[in-house]
């Protein structure tokens, strides 16, 4: 498992930025990488993807010094243990409410003294075994991230509590699932979701964790930096392609 520069930027107080990835060729995350991108979500729970599909992505990211971050279907152990097995370097837990789900989420994500992360080390996350498995336990504990999401108002009504669970290193605001939980679905830019938000940073930030959000734009981006967002999912791999097919074609048609 290789050093997390991911979660070092995060501890340095510095913004990153990936996007979203749900095509299943590792050639357009190895694109991100090479683009200059921090880190990227391989996709599972809205992306088309299987667990042999994410392992060769992650493997195509790091080949070019690309963080991969493994969004699981739900909080599952079984899928959280695998999200990790394949040698990602962390995994995002989608819909995240209670502080009892946030434990369960540590619980699954990291081995004793920790958690209760299935054992086995003969997987990419533990070099298969072939470089030791001397404190192996302990240095994925360290390196391999745990983020979640807090998407509902039922989430930011139990924020405090969830924010205080230890071993959490990213708390991720979902502004299209908390415009639905709030009656508005799609309507990000609504005060009710932006209020929201905002004061949800400043909870999270008040815990020492860093926070999260999605962005389609770099003016989106740039308005949730200043309110103290540090990881940044900008884009998604299939639109941002969509758009510059778009873009491309209208420079002719001009």
């Amino acid at each position: 498992m290789k050093r997390n520069e991911l979660k070092r930027k995060l501890q340095r107080g510095e913004a990153v930025f990936g996007p979203f990835m749900n095509c299943s060729y590792p050639a357009f995350i190895e694109i991100v990488g090479l683009s200059g991108f921090d880190y990227a979500i391989v996709d599972m729970e809205h992306g088309p993807l299987g667990v042999e599909t994410a392992e060769d992505m992650c493997r195509a990211a790091q080949g070019v010094g690309l963080d991969p971050i493994v969004r699981v279907r739900k909080n599952d152990a079984p899928q959280i243990q695998r999200a990790l097995d394949i040698g990602s370097a962390g995994v995002q837990v989608p819909q995240i409410e209670t502080v009892e789900q946030a434990q369960a989420a540590v619980r699954a994500a990291k081995y004793q003294p920790i958690g209760m992360r299935g054992i086995s080390l003969f997987t990419r996350a533990g070099d298969y075994g072939a470089l030791g498995l001397q404190g192996i336990t302990d240095r994925l504990n360290e390196e391999q991230m745990l983020l979640i999401h807090i998407e509902g108002v039922r989430g930011l009504e139990n924020l405090e509590e969830i924010v205080a669970v230890p071993h959490i290193d990213v708390v991720f605001l979902g502004p299209y699932d908390l415009s639905q939980s709030f009656g508005i679905p799609g309507q990000v830019n609504d005060p009710r979701v932006v209020q929201g938000m905002t004061d949800a940073v400043a909870k999270i930030r008040a815990a020492g964790k860093a926070a999260g959000t999605y962005a389609n734009d770099a003016e989106t981006a740039q308005r949730w930096i200043d309110v103290g967002i540090q990881y940044i999912s900008l884009g998604v791999d299939v639109n941002i392609f969509a758009t510059a097919c778009q873009n491309l074609l209208a420079s002719f048609k001009k």
